[in-house]
């Protein structure tokens, strides 16, 4: 029997595709999600703790995603990580960013209780997604309104697809040498949202703006959106941070881990042309 995996956040961006990947690699993969609906998914919420041992059994490591409607992320998941030592889970592979440190808020305070109290882990700090342009916020504005908002001027950021990821959360949870430390991922370039922006707007076939905002309106429109308060206003600042260079740099973290090259942006663009096509007019 291989040994089984367990990935939180299951259904999401880059659970699905770890998932994926796992059961490629003929991996048992149990998806953690609150509403399961077929085969080897299972139920799971951070709240619950009368759900833990049933997704933890049998389990060697697991795929943490946190959640997204709240910020004191540590006081949420330590039940289960405790849960999950105490049920025998020996490796944990944590979604974490680039822009959160070892202590820090959200992630940060994770990442840190991981370090001192797991045999086995790997926190991945990924930058920004190139997914959020065709899969999330981004697509809206960009198919319906052609404009692309950020509070990030000028500032660079090398996105990253979200498939390499999920390939270095894999090499994470099955390599026989446990990373045991934090691995920053980026993409192969850094990029301006003006310069995302005319990537997109060649592929659509259309001229594509970028609009920038203050942190205060960003966080507005985030929250408009339906996110929680206090996550958008953490976003929002994210981009301020952009906006003054923390994220223009690049990282060998995704060759590290997987041992080949992120995808480049263009590329991506490519591939996702149809995610950005206008609406067409209803009939009459």
């Amino acid at each position: 029997m291989s040994d089984l995996f367990l990935v939180t956040g299951g259904t999401g961006k880059t659970g699905r595709r770890v998932a994926a990947l796992l059961r490629d690699r003929a991996s048992d993969v149990r998806i953690a999600t609150r509403n399961p609906q077929i085969p080897g998914q299972v139920r799971f919420d951070w709240g619950q703790p009368d759900l833990f041992a049933a997704a933890l059994g049998s389990v060697k490591a697991v795929y943490l995603v946190a959640p997204t409607d709240r910020t004191d992320h540590l006081a949420v998941m330590k039940p289960f990580l405790q849960c999950a030592l105490g049920m025998g889970v020996s490796r944990f592979v944590l979604l974490s960013a680039s822009s959160l440190q070892r202590g820090g808020a959200m992630m940060g305070e994770v990442h840190d209780w991981l370090a001192g109290n797991v045999p086995e882990f790997c926190i991945l700090r990924p930058t920004w997604f190139m997914q959020n342009f065709s899969e999330q916020q981004h697509r809206t504005t960009i198919r319906d309104e052609s404009r692309i908002y950020s509070a990030t001027g000028e500032g660079r950021v090398p996105f990253i697809n979200a498939d390499d990821i999920a390939a270095s959360a894999v090499a994470a949870l099955t390599t026989s040498s446990p990373p045991n430390t934090d691995m920053i991922l980026t993409g192969p370039e850094a990029l301006s949202y003006e310069a995302v922006a005319s990537e997109i707007g060649l592929a659509a076939g259309r001229k594509i703006d970028h609009v920038c905002l203050s942190e205060d309106h960003l966080a507005a429109r985030f929250t408009i959106l339906g996110m929680e308060a206090g996550y958008a206003r953490g976003l929002a600042s994210m981009d301020t941070a952009i906006a003054k260079g923390s994220e223009n740099r690049l990282s060998d973290g995704v060759f590290r881990l997987t041992g080949r090259q992120p995808g480049a942006f263009r590329d991506f663009v490519r591939r996702n042309r149809s995610a950005w096509a206008m609406p067409r007019a209803a009939s009459v």
